[in-house]
């Protein structure tokens, strides 16, 4: 049942069909008038036009009763000349707005009202199989024309939900791709600032504790938390820079800073070995992964082991694959507990796009070994 309000164009439109009906009803009823052919008695005659009256008024409520409107027309259209141009106003707009099956049962209902006012309403100028066909052609015609529409309106419809289903999908991936962005912009502010920052509490915390220290060695000390200090905040800058221009792409190292890397470190007073036996060049991903591996295994052993030895060993060839190893004995005192914090899950996810392996496991002396194995093909 329609009960929304009529819209302008919905108003023009049921007068043209509500004009359509009267306009059908008073052609056939001056047809009769005119030619004194009624067929029937004049009290039934007149009972016929307020039947077709009837009809064209109940023409203003076909959209809230599109079936009851179809059926009582029809069926008083069994006997009523008059109100064939109402019925054929049901027939169309049943036609319209509801779906097949109900409109063939109609439709076939409206079949037999041919029939009955074939036998019901002889004609003397007309035989019955000719009223028959011309009734049953007329109402074929409109419940046609009015199935084609309904199937359009249908056919729209479904388009605009797949357009909107389509728009909906476009959101999400974008949304999507943007989380993956800032999950990745995460990671690198993670792994790039949480080296800079452990290098700059080694050395705060080595003042704090040695306010007696030499002049010299806070010198040094002092100049190393600068430069720490300058190089978190370009690196900061670079990672900024990258929100704010999304075209660009995120500053990426390479494996051949991994000595940089170790030389930072060993200047702010770990005991670190580097040992690198490559074979050839590492793509790029590789690459990239490798260095996150050795940055995010110094920072640990940084904060976790401070003053113990630790071992870096990268190794690889085309073929074999690339090896990365940090290991770093127990440290001196009640050594920390490692933990299995965002930075190695984050590391995790990056050897897993890579297609590589990583394991982080405490050893029985009480050291921590951070290895992985990445695929490098030949």
């Amino acid at each position: 049942m329609d009960v929304s309000p009529r819209r302008p164009r919905d108003w023009i439109v049921d007068s043209l069909l509500f004009g359509f009906a009267v306009a059908f009803g008073l052609l056939s009823a001056w047809g009769r008038v005119s030619t004194g052919h009624q067929f029937i008695h004049p009290v039934l005659f007149n009972l016929d036009q307020v039947l077709g009256v009837l009809g064209c008024v109940a023409v203003w409520w076909r959209r809230r009763f599109p079936v009851e409107l179809a059926l009582v027309t029809v069926v008083i259209g069994s006997w009523s000349e008059l109100i064939a141009g109402a019925t054929i106003v049901a027939l169309f707009n049943l036609a319209v707005h509801r779906p097949p099956r109900v409109t063939g049962g109609v439709f076939g209902l409206s079949l037999l009202s041919c029939v009955a006012y074939a036998v019901l309403r002889p004609d003397p100028a007309d035989p019955g199989p000719v009223v028959f066909l011309l009734g049953a052609s007329i109402y074929g015609m409109v419940t046609g024309w009015g199935m084609v529409i309904h199937h359009r309106r249908q056919l729209a419809t479904s388009r605009r939900d797949r357009e909107d289903q389509m728009a909906t999908e476009v959101r999400l991936r974008a949304e999507q791709a943007q989380l993956q962005a800032r999950e990745a912009i995460a990671r690198e502010m993670h792994d790039v600032l949480g080296h800079r920052l452990s290098l700059l509490s080694v050395h705060a915390g080595a003042l704090e504790f040695r306010p007696d220290a030499p002049p010299e060695d806070v010198a040094r000390a002092a100049k190393i938390i600068r430069e720490s200090a300058h190089q978190a905040l370009q690196d900061l800058r670079d990672v900024i820079g990258v929100l704010r221009a999304p075209v660009r792409e995120l500053p990426q190292p390479t494996l051949a800073e991994v000595g940089r890397l170790t030389e930072e470190s060993a200047r702010a007073g770990m005991r670190v070995t580097l040992t690198e036996k490559i074979e050839g060049e590492v793509p790029g991903l590789i690459g990239r992964t490798g260095y996150r591996i050795v940055q995010e295994g110094l920072t640990n052993a940084r904060k976790h082991a401070p003053g113990a030895a630790v071992e870096v060993a990268v190794t690889g060839a085309p073929g074999l694959g690339l090896t990365v190893e940090v290991r770093n004995g127990r440290p001196p005192g009640d050594p920390s507990i490692h933990s299995g914090g965002q930075g190695l899950n984050g590391l995790a996810e990056r050897v897993a796009l890579a297609g590589g392996r990583l394991t982080h496991n405490g050893q029985s002396d009480g050291g921590w070994v951070l290895a992985a194995w990445l695929p490098w093909p030949s």
